[in-house]
């Protein structure tokens, strides 16, 4: 499985600009000017993952496999697109496709490059977007309305559905996000597959500054901040100019860079990669042998034939058991032999839950 993420936003907020970043290819036009994407970008990136090297520099592989995030870089979006203005609410659909949304919002000051309303509101443009996103829930939510209401006649099973969908409707209609709905439940989960409902996302905002607002934060940043806080969203901020520019850096060029720049050395980027992680209760397991070594992304909490799924799905419906080394326990005794010989390597059976960094190899019989 991979991270599936939608970067949105008003015209104008760096979008594109952080896209060309996000791939290290300039793939996404980015210009000074309203709806300059007029499709959809999409973009597989790798996962920053410092034990990658950590593992090949015992295993000496012949590849190395990072795990994935599929970037989907969504038109701008304008007040009235859920009704067809601008480019419409065809991009809509595009965000129903992805597992979190990375909202980009402009939090710097240029005369030079023009704002879509004219002045720079960061808290202004956020709702703009959010009344857009809960206008096309509630057109759709309304259209599963009517069919679960057929449905729940011939079927009794299907009033659970039918009564929390009219609940979350009536919820966004007051201008709330499902996100914040009080009643969090399995039935929403279910309601949630079969609807796509955007505003149940999780939500990062990117607060795109300037190079001189890096260190610090300013005032547009701490409004951000402020605003997240109440809608169960998280922050990352990031300078999508700068970004753009590191990404024909080396690794060792870029960590001098953004310690220069009075960073923590992490770019925003791998930030935002990271809290797309966590706030998905996304995790890692790893593979390891001569012929290649690779991170493989699950859900936390994951059993270890389902774990073993993403691999093959021969290897769920076969699974026999699991060898599992602890990622320490493999360094710190230089290999699987090593571990091994220190008793470090456990057979772990079907009801073992994977924990991140384990490194594992499936044994199945199909």
């Amino acid at each position: 499985m991979a991270l599936s993420i939608g970067i949105v936003g008003l015209p104008n907020v760096g979008k594109s600009t952080l896209f060309n970043a996000l791939t290290k290819a300039q793939n996404a036009q980015a210009a000074n000017y309203p709806f300059c994407t007029i499709e959809p970008n999409k973009a597989i990136v790798a996962v920053p993952d410092k034990r990658l090297k950590d593992l090949s520099a015992i295993v000496n592989p012949q590849n190395i496999q990072n795990a994935v995030v599929e970037f989907y870089d969504i038109a701008g979006l304008v007040k009235g697109a859920s009704k067809g203005e601008g480019l419409g609410n065809q991009f809509l659909s595009h965000i129903r496709e992805t597992s979190a949304i990375v909202h980009v919002v402009r939090c710097f000051e240029d005369d030079n490059i023009v704002h879509v309303s004219g002045s720079i509101d960061p808290v202004s443009d956020i709702e703009v977007i959010n009344t857009e996103l809960i206008l096309a829930d509630i057109q759709m939510l309304e259209k599963r309305i009517e069919r679960l209401e057929k449905n729940a006649k011939a079927d009794k099973k299907q009033q659970p559905l039918l009564d929390k969908a009219k609940a979350v409707l009536e919820f966004l209609n007051q201008g709330k996000p499902a996100s914040l709905f009080p009643e969090q439940d399995d039935v929403l989960e279910e309601l949630k597959k079969e609807s796509g409902l955007i505003t149940l996302k999780p939500v990062i905002f990117a607060a795109n500054v300037d190079d001189s607002d890096i260190a610090s934060d300013n005032a547009h940043v701490q409004a951000v901040k402020k605003y997240a806080e109440g809608h169960n969203a998280r922050v990352v901020k990031v300078c999508a100019k700068i970004e753009e520019e590191m990404s024909g850096m080396s690794d060792d060029e870029r960590l001098e860079f953004l310690l220069s720049m009075g960073s923590d050395g992490e770019s925003g980027l791998e930030h935002i990669i990271r809290e797309g992680y966590a706030i998905l209760g996304l995790i890692s397991y790893f593979t390891a042998g001569v012929k290649e070594v690779r991170a493989w992304t699950i859900q936390k909490g994951w059993k270890a034939p389902k774990a073993a799924s993403v691999i093959h799905n021969d290897f769920e419906r076969g699974f026999i058991r699991a060898e599992v080394i602890a990622f320490q326990d493999f360094i710190q005794n230089k290999g699987e032999a090593g571990a091994k010989a220190a008793g470090k390597m456990r057979l772990e059976g079907k009801e073992y839950e994977v924990a991140d960094g384990d490194v594992m190899h499936f044994l199945f019989n199909v």
